[in-house]
């Protein structure tokens, strides 16, 4: 099996419900995305796909929210806009705009250094 990992950023806030229903405070974070794919055989370019073209994908989903209260896009009005949260948004989003064969293994979230959520089916 070959695997490939993508990386982008992108900037957001966001405020989590907490399980009282109150919220905490807004705040902001310079978000790491990294997306792994695979595939057991490597195309005609010998590559499991272009970089550029995942990468690609990858800062279109993330664009919605680039620079916005993750609270303000509707997914996260019903989905607390959690690490864990946004890597499964993006990963339901990405998964179907993959290449045939190439399988997507996780997508990993970053708030900051050290503090991550990956999601995988």
């Amino acid at each position: 099996m070959f695997t490939v990992t993508v990386e982008t950023h992108f900037s957001a806030s966001h405020q989590l419900t907490l399980p009282n229903g109150s919220q905490e405070p807004l705040h902001y974070h310079n978000w790491v995305v990294t997306a792994d794919v695979s595939h057991d055989r490597l195309n005609s370019m010998a590559v499991v796909m272009n970089f550029q073209r995942l990468k690609a994908i990858i800062d279109n989903i993330v664009a919605e929210f680039d620079n916005e209260a993750l609270n303000n896009v509707h997914y996260f009005q019903q989905n607390n806009p959690s690490a864990e949260n946004v890597a499964r948004y993006i990963f339901e989003k990405l998964e179907p705009k993959l290449p045939e064969g190439v399988g997507l293994e996780n997508v990993k979230i970053a708030e900051e250094p050290g503090c991550s959520a990956k999601f995988s089916k």
